[in-house]
């Protein structure tokens, strides 16, 4: 086969249409053989016969989209020095834009024989190419049309979790051969759902083409989140309607169109702090086989093992700069060719962190910042690690957005009625200015959540104190022991009318929270159905009735649904509910009456005794709507109704009396969590009157007069 020298950049598989140019980054490689495999299975090794800066590169005229490929690399087999070179082992492309196929666990695919990956004279001889996916030359054409990255402003952002397999995976009206596909989440039913939520961004968990651990495998189980990347530029493709050697990739763009045509963002959960090759137990199926010095944090006093700051075995090396140009080239394909409108980082904290302790102006972040693409979309972090010091929560630069695990767990306490002080609360709420305001960044820096994929769904919430986590295996040991949750007196499923009605306030309290506070709100996707998991806080491996969402719910889960949809359209109608600037308690423009306020349910403001004692827990909050700054640059104020937020956390209900004076005359309800079907605005109440608020529940009032 003829072979050209071809070019070093850009690394991957390149068709140009008369042929194909393939580069590998391996800098200890001795020697790189390219790996076709033609539609029978056959395999053809050409040697790439060029080398420049590392990169091991070849032009093959007459290769084209379709074709599938791997690598070979050679070099030496010494642990001991962190070299683990196997040239059994086919190697996936680090750039491969599509992946087929999966891993079959079998002796072949590690690199190691007999069980010990540390003897330098036993290195597997068998061939892995029969056992493991391969990589797929892509031909990028797609008709776009306009279609480009959206920019809706970050306070006017409304997120919704969602699991690309389990959004439509259950739909009835998703065509059969559509559900649980990217095909499927285009579908105009779930499009239609998000659009009515009021869903302006969807984030997606990992997409990244992910591997099966072979200790779930053995289980019967699967990797469903998929936080086990293998290939950080491919699609998954067991997502993928319309098959898997390549089509892959215009379908996951289909669905990308299909979702800006109705103006709903795509933000994908990426997993760059590790890899799918797991600890020097695992397989070798790229990074480890082509350059394992480069790709991983080794351990410096024994190179034989891995730095783990993620708990799965290895971590990235983000010393390295082909680590970093990885991840970068990664980002903007999905920005540039994807169209993809943000990212949420998976364990944000490991990126960052140069030697051992977590660094704000480390090459990544310096990276990110300069970056002309990346630097443009919305970035959010999940701020913490399993490392030492890796909890890094509001510790971010000022182009990045937050998961806020401070929100979540006040939040969960406050209504689950935990002793803390209401000031805690009042942070939370106001969009966290604590953790965000002092290096320049804005309420939208707060990704609020009371519940993720990771834990609890909203419903299992309120009726799990305990985990019940048997179906994954591991005799319940897996999964976080502490979930903030309160079972409203019984375990799990119950058919007492006062449980299930107490349950239901209490979502609807926590829904309502989530969207009356500063900052953006993100929604798990079957919190506003009442999914349930039967009280399993770690799905990772349910690919099952348990993780999927049910279109098909009874009655209450369509009136929460109801209530959702009203407070997303609520919020979208008030500004001071997603301002872009900080509360400062000031005074306004002379009018003696300042931006927010805090009142006691006698009326009364709070005193600095009262922030402090923990027992507080019930609270009224004036937000003023004539102070909305305006994105317009004439500097216009947005002017919108002031709103009066009476919150009672206790159990049993408590009178607010409405403060008097120059706050307002007349308010009217807009919101209770008591009574969800209450007409806004049908009731009007006046300046010092007694309002009853419900136990455990919360209305929302707004100024008329």
């Amino acid at each position: 086969m003829r072979v050209w020298p071809g070019q070093p950049y850009p690394l991957g598989a390149t068709p140009d249409g008369h042929g194909t140019n393939f580069s590998l980054f391996a800098e200890h490689a001795e020697r790189v053989e390219l790996c076709l495999f033609d539609p029978d299975g056959q395999e053809t090794q050409v040697p790439l016969p060029e080398t420049t800066a590392f990169c091991w590169h070849g032009y093959l005229p007459g290769v084209g989209p379709g074709q599938q490929y791997g690598f070979r690399a050679h070099g030496p087999y010494r642990p001991q020095d962190g070299l683990r070179f196997n040239a059994a082992k086919l190697l996936l492309d680090p750039y491969a834009k599509a992946v087929v196929g999966g891993v079959t666990w079998d002796p072949a695919v590690f690199g190691y024989a007999d069980g010990d990956p540390d003897d330098p004279a036993r290195r597997e001889p068998r061939d892995s190419a029969p056992f493991v996916p391969r990589s797929v030359v892509v031909d990028p054409a797609f008709a776009w049309g306009d279609d480009w990255p959206l920019r809706t402003p970050w306070h006017e952002t409304v997120l919704y979790e969602a699991h690309v397999r389990g959004l439509s995976q259950r739909h009835p009206d998703v065509p059969p051969e559509l559900r649980g596909t990217y095909a499927g989440v285009a579908s105009p039913p779930i499009i239609d759902h998000l659009a009515r939520l009021g869903v302006t961004a969807l984030e997606l968990l990992p997409v990244h083409q992910f591997v099966h651990e072979h200790q779930l495998v053995s289980r019967g189980l699967r990797n469903y989140w998929g936080y086990n990347s293998i290939g950080f530029f491919a699609p998954h493709a067991a997502y993928s309607a319309s098959g898997q050697d390549g089509p892959q990739v215009a379908e996951f763009k289909g669905m990308v169109k299909a979702l800006h045509a109705a103006g709903i963002e795509v933000i994908l959960d990426v997993v760059y702090n590790h890899t799918g090759e797991g600890s020097e137990l695992g397989p070798t199926l790229s990074f480890r086989g082509i350059d394992n010095q480069a790709y991983y944090r080794l351990n410096p006093e024994d190179p034989r093992r891995y730095i783990d700051y993620t708990g799965t075995g290895n971590t990235m090396n983000m010393r390295h700069p082909h680590v970093l140009q990885l991840l970068m080239d990664s980002l903007r394909y999905w920005v540039l060719e994807m169209h993809v409108d943000g990212f949420r980082f998976d364990l944000a904290s490991a990126l960052a962190r140069e030697l051992h302790d977590v660094d704000r102006l480390s090459a990544f972040f310096d990276l990110i910042q300069q970056d002309p693409v990346v630097s443009q979309v919305k970035l959010i972090a999940e701020p913490w690690d399993v490392g030492e010091g890796g909890y890094q929560v509001g510790n971010f630069p000022p182009l990045w957005s937050e998961w806020n695990g401070q929100y979540r767990d006040t939040v969960r306490d406050y209504w689950r009625g935990a002793e803390q002080g209401v000031a805690e609360f009042a942070y939370r709420l106001t969009g966290s200015s604590d953790l965000y305001a002092s290096n320049g960044r804005r309420p939208y820096a707060s990704i609020n959540f009371v519940t993720c994929h990771d834990g609890f769904t909203l419903r299992d919430l309120v009726s799990y104190n305990d985990k019940h986590n048997q179906a994954n295996g591991e005799d319940n040991r897996d999964g976080n022991p502490d979930n903030r949750s309160w079972n409203c007196g019984v375990e799990g499923e119950t058919d007492d009318p006062a449980v299930a009605a107490l349950r239901a306030r209490q979502m609807r309290n926590l829904l309502a929270t989530l969207f009356l506070s500063q900052g953006v709100p993100m929604l798990l996707g079957g919190d506003e159905m009442g999914h349930s998991q039967g009280g399993n806080n770690n799905a990772y491996c349910q690919d099952s009735l348990l993780s999927w969402l049910d279109w098909e719910p009874g009655p209450d889960a369509r009136h929460l649904l109801d209530f959702t949809r009203r407070l997303a359209a609520y919020r979208r109608q008030h500004p001071v509910l997603r301002r872009r600037n900080w509360f400062l308690g000031r005074q306004l423009h002379g009018t003696g009456v300042v931006d927010i306020g805090w009142f006691t349910p006698e009326g009364a403001e709070m005193t600095e005794t009262e922030w402090g004692q923990g027992f507080v827990k019930s609270v009224a909050v004036f937000l003023n709507g004539e102070e909305i700054p305006s994105p317009d640059p004439r500097g216009e104020r947005i002017v919108d109704d002031s709103l009066l937020l009476l919150l009672n956390a206790h159990d049993g209900p408590v009178d607010f009396r409405l403060p008097v004076g120059r706050w307002g005359r007349r308010w009217a309800a807009d919101l209770d969590t008591a009574t969800p079907g209450l007409a806004p605005g049908a009731t009007v109440h006046h300046a010092g009157a007694q309002v009853p608020v419900e136990g455990r529940s919360l209305q929302v009032l707004r100024r008329v007069g």
